[in-house]
């Protein structure tokens, strides 16, 4: 894929794979759940690349693998969920990120699930939850950087779970 860059700035070689992740382990980033389909069909996955982008139309931008099984599955629905973790459902963000072996819809079998308004899978007792109908995506290397308009949020209780410098940790609040 071919980029236009300004005359101004020359096109510059990229820093190394491997010194760009260890620098970006030092950004302190929330977990979360990304979630689409119905009944048999429902897929999710672990991100922490999850940012507000704008207020108004109130937009979330999430980062997802290509190769991920949700990333055609948000692309064919329209709409996906995010469940924003709590410090006390690591197992989760384990389970939901691969490391259990468990996919599709086994990922769901070890927590209860509602579906929201847009009919998404949503954990009931996250950190917080929001609901999208897909704005915009962009394919971007490895992955796709997907646009959600949030059409429905609710905010939970507890501490937020966040990934910090690879690990999983607790962000306590007052």
């Amino acid at each position: 894929m071919s980029h236009q860059f300004s005359p101004a700035i020359p096109e510059m070689a990229s820093i190394q794979l491997a010194e760009f992740r260890q620098v970006m382990r030092n950004l302190p980033s929330g977990v979360a759940i990304v979630t689409t389909g119905t009944a048999a069909g429902r897929c999710g996955l672990t991100v922490s690349s999850v940012t507000s982008i704008c207020m108004e139309p109130p937009c979330l931008v999430v980062g997802i693998n290509a190769r991920s099984e949700a990333h055609d599955e948000i692309l064919a629905s329209g709409s996906f969920g995010v469940s924003l973790l709590r410090s006390d459902q690591e197992d989760l963000a384990l389970r939901f990120g691969g490391r259990e072996g468990a996919k599709g819809v086994q990922r769901f079998d070890t927590a209860p699930w509602n579906q929201g308004v847009l009919d998404v899978p949503l954990l009931p007792n996250a950190f917080c939850a929001l609901e999208c109908v897909l704005y915009d995506h962009k394919v971007l290397g490895t992955h796709t950087i997907f646009i959600g308009r949030v059409i429905a949020a609710r905010e939970g209780h507890g501490n937020p779970l966040i990934n910090f410098r690879g690990a999983l940790r607790t962000l306590l609040l007052d």
